[in-house]
């Protein structure tokens, strides 16, 4: 008898979509993109990485000298939100995104296609929407010279990762869109 950790199978409680959440794309998903998706997993990492040292060098300091870097806080929620946005880019890529698959699993093929189909484009638009919305908010820092409240330097070396990011993920979402339309 074979064991469920052995066994290539989902247990007998899991259905194959719950048991498909978790698993690791296959070649074929790698490859159906044109933009390799190791570009989000490794701008994961480093992000990952630039965060864990950053927080680390803060507690030694800390807890060496009673004081701690003004600039951590800082450069940790900007990595936060590049982390979020290239994350998202991956989710999207990877047609892993959030959903209700109540609604996108019921249904014949076609109807979830179409579904699928219907959620790419609303991604698409929306983060072409925010791309589109939150450059006018660099332009306003460049045109305002704002900075950044703990180091001072220029607001827009932050902000202009959204609208490129944001951007990104737009692209992610057609390309989505285009391999769902193919997909007969």
């Amino acid at each position: 008898m074979e064991s469920q950790f052995t066994s290539n199978k989902p247990p007998n409680h899991m259905t194959e979509a719950t048991a498909d959440q978790g698993a690791q794309p296959t070649d074929e998903e790698e490859h159906a993109t044109t933009v390799p998706l190791k570009i989000e997993d490794w701008l994961t990492v480093i992000v990952m990485a630039s965060l864990a040292l950053i927080t680390f060098a803060n507690v030694l300091v800390r807890y060496f000298t009673n004081r701690s870097f003004a600039w951590t806080e800082e450069i940790s929620i900007f990595l936060m939100i590049v982390l979020a946005l290239v994350a998202g880019s991956a989710a999207v890529a990877r047609n892993r995104h959030i959903r209700i698959e109540y609604f996108i699993g019921k249904g014949s093929r076609k109807r979830q296609r179409l579904l699928g189909q219907l959620a790419a484009a609303m991604v698409f638009v929306l983060f072409l929407l925010i791309a589109a919305l939150s450059s006018r908010m660099v332009w306003d820092d460049i045109r305002y010279g704002e900075t950044s409240p703990g180091i001072g330097v220029p607001q827009w070396w932050y902000s202009l990762w959204l609208p490129l990011l944001s951007f990104a993920i737009s692209l992610r979402a057609l390309g989505l869109l285009i391999r769902q339309g193919r997909e007969q």
